[in-house]
């Protein structure tokens, strides 16, 4: 297990997370709860170091960020560093982590305005966008939401809570569990069923160091574009699909058997 990096093609940075985590908790961005979103944040950080041990740099200046900003909150006013003749939002600690959060809100929106009009214009069906989901129609018309990395880290949260032998990660020596053999556990169990539930992958397992090996599988098969993610609402749960071949690419077309013999001539 130690051996295994994760490579994800495309990765979302820690603004992403903090977007996230508010939407999630349904709060006002101009008036962040700081010591609830910096203890769920640190949170998501020890996920993502357990799946990708050289997690970017800019999500532990985040962190120290955000614990920066929690521990002046909890200064007693007259503690507080302010200036007189700012204006009162100025002298919020927040304040900066907000402007940011509100302008690369708005970015993210225009692009995703810009992306669709452009698809539009092109007659295309969605593509792949830059997270793990894929924001495709449901075979009933209904539209399905983006699966993020960090939807899949909340539902992997939530299975690693449940197990009944948490190991220390730190410790582990042996790896009883390979990646590759989960690689073949899961196409096994998403090859029975047209929709497979994520929690449905983890069923029976009580140990910390298998289900992370097997979560890293799944990443690996999405990686690859042999499965995807999909969630019929946000926050919802997320259901494993296995993805349609490419019936445009030349893979796909049928080969002849070289085998076989070549047609003879019905008139001859």
């Amino acid at each position: 297990m130690t051996d295994y990096k994760v490579q994800l093609e495309v990765f979302e940075g820690p603004l992403d997370l903090l977007l996230y985590l508010i939407k999630k908790e349904e709060v006002d961005i101009y008036n962040i709860p700081i010591a609830r979103i910096t203890s769920q944040y640190m949170e998501y950080l020890s996920l993502l170091k357990m799946i990708v041990p050289d997690v970017a740099g800019e999500f532990v200046v985040m962190g120290a960020t955000l614990m920066y900003i929690k521990s002046r909150m909890l200064l007693p006013e007259d503690q507080q560093v302010s200036d007189p003749d700012a204006v009162p939002e100025d002298n919020d600690p927040r304040w900066d982590l907000i402007r940011q959060l509100v302008e690369y809100k708005k970015f993210k929106e225009a692009a995703e305005h810009l992306q669709q009009r452009a698809q539009i214009q092109e007659n295309l069906y969605a593509r792949q966008q830059a997270t793990l989901g894929f924001d495709t129609p449901a075979e009933d018309g209904t539209s399905l939401s983006d699966v993020s990395i960090f939807d899949l880290l909340n539902a992997f949260n939530q299975v690693l809570k449940r197990a009944d032998q948490p190991d220390d990660l730190r410790v582990i020596t042996v790896d009883a569990y390979t990646v590759s053999d989960k690689i073949d556990f899961i196409l096994k169990v998403t090859a029975m069923e047209e929709k497979t539930c994520f929690s449905r992958l983890f069923e029976g397992m009580a140990s910390r160091a298998e289900i992370i090996v097997t979560f890293l599988a799944l990443l690996e098969l999405i990686r690859l574009k042999q499965l995807q993610v999909e969630q019929s609402s946000a926050f919802g749960e997320i259901d494993i699909v296995r993805a349609k071949p490419d019936l445009s690419s030349p893979a796909a077309e049928p080969q002849a058997d070289e085998s076989a013999p070549p047609p003879t001539n019905a008139s001859s």
